[in-house]
């Protein structure tokens, strides 16, 4: 009987013809966030919570845009919108009307957000608010916790567990402290270096959840810590940002954050972020004097991206997109803990809202939301091989989950889908075991 690899080489043959082809003129073969070995897969369609890759194969979609499609794919009230949007121009060289709706929206939707500037991605949003920070403050170092991911600039890459650091110079890598996430450990930061312009973070912990914060009111004691010593918290929402509520983690967790990065949601699906706060700060931006900063970018706030995210704001706004995704989750976190059981394998299944991850291999009594495991713990249970062979192992049971370590949902999800879902993950642990990686 043929392994995980061979039957995935075999089910998406077309997409490995691709990826042949791809690295003949694509540096890397083609765009891969998380790579996938041997090859990944490519796909041309979506709607709903479902997608067709280049061989026909039909698959339940939990990258969902790499978590930016809170409403699923082609979804009519983002798609009509832009269609419509296209016919009238995709760029006029000006300002729009679409910024301003777009920014009333964000601005009443987050709670820390007094003034709105708009970005092309993520990665444009976390170094804009490194930049705010350094000019508004005078300062010049930004902490950063390990694990945890802001895009791949200079300044967010080290130990952020995906990128390396080739091509960054010293220089660079100075100015970023990178420490464990313990109020402890940054109050002696704090104390012993008064250089200190902004604490980044990802209010659920590294890697979307993966490795969650050690305590519920870690965000609390450093929104007090970093008040106290006159340093920005900036808190990270590219991805929970509408997805963990339509205010975000600050108004799940109740946490006023002097900066806050946003992307992928905020753009219904288009390329876009954004970064938003405190008035004071934000007016850093196209003031006077000598920290007036210049923001200038060909697509930010483009008419297009502007539409999207007007439509899928104003649809999280208006409907239970929020509820229905968190339901969808819920069902799926409870299916997988139950197949875990069933199989009699070892894992743990955690997560908050529309997200959820896997760990195989360690248990936990945490109630399945925000997981006490040791960083460590997590790190050995999700780690390659495991997790690579989980993601091949799935996609070959027509499933296409976030790196082998976990799934966002969103309100397109069905319940048939999840179901779908749980008896695509039994039929992969008996494979992950008859190769012995579990």
């Amino acid at each position: 009987m043929p392994g995980i690899v061979e039957r995935y080489a075999q089910k998406f043959q077309t997409s490995g013809r691709m990826y042949a082809r791809g690295g003949e003129v694509v540096a890397g073969g083609g765009h891969q966030s998380r790579t996938v070995h041997p090859h990944p897969v490519y796909v041309d369609e979506a709607r709903g919570a479902l997608k067709w890759d280049v061989d026909g194969n039909e698959l339940v979609d939990y990258m969902v845009g790499f978590g930016a499609l809170l409403l699923g794919h082609g979804h009519p009230a983002v798609t009509e919108a832009v269609a419509a949007r296209v016919g009238k121009g995709t760029h006029m060289g000006s300002v729009s009307s679409l910024e301003l709706r777009w920014a009333e929206l964000v601005t009443g939707m987050m709670p820390s957000v007094d003034l709105v500037r708009f970005t092309a991605s993520g990665t444009e949003s976390t170094l804009l608010a490194m930049r705010l920070a350094r000019a508004f403050t005078g300062k010049t170092k930004v902490v950063k916790f390990r694990e945890h991911f802001h895009g791949w600039h200079d300044y967010a890459s080290p130990q952020s567990g995906i990128n390396t650091q080739a091509g960054i110079p010293e220089e660079a890598l100075s100015t970023v402290i990178v420490c464990e996430p313990s109020i402890a450990e940054v109050e002696r930061l704090f104390e012993r270096d008064d250089d200190i312009a902004a604490v980044i973070l990802e209010p659920t912990g590294g890697h979307w959840g993966q490795f969650p914060l050690p305590n519920p009111g870690f965000l609390h004691e450093l929104r007090a810590l970093t008040s106290r010593h006159g340093v920005v918290m900036i808190m990270d929402e590219v991805i929970c940002g509408f997805r963990l509520s339509r205010g975000g983690a600050q108004h799940r967790y109740e946490v006023t954050p002097d900066l806050t990065t946003m992307a992928k949601v905020v753009a219904g699906g288009l390329p876009g972020g954004a970064v938003g706060g405190r008035a004071e700060i934000m007016e850093t931006i196209g003031g006077g004097g000598p920290t007036r900063m210049a923001h200038p970018g060909t697509f930010n706030a483009n008419p297009v991206s502007a539409t999207a995210g007007i439509a899928m704001l104003e649809t999280i706004a208006s409907e239970p997109v929020n509820e229905r995704a968190d339901e969808a989750a819920a069902r799926l976190k409870l299916g997988l803990q139950e197949a875990l059981t069933k199989m009699e394998v070892s894992g743990h299944v955690h997560g908050i809202a529309s997200i959820v991850h896997v760990a195989l291999g360690v248990e936990c009594g945490c109630g399945g939301d925000i997981c006490s495991l040791p960083h460590s713990d997590l790190a050995e249970a999700t780690a390659v091989p495991r997790s690579e062979m989980l993601k091949l192992a799935m996609l070959n049971e027509g499933v296409d989950m976030m790196g082998g370590i976990g799934f966002m949902t969103s309100a397109a999800h069905r319940d048939e889908d999840v179901d779908r879902t749980v008896e695509a993950f039994e039929r992969s642990l008996v494979a992950l075991r008859e190769e012995r990686f579990i």
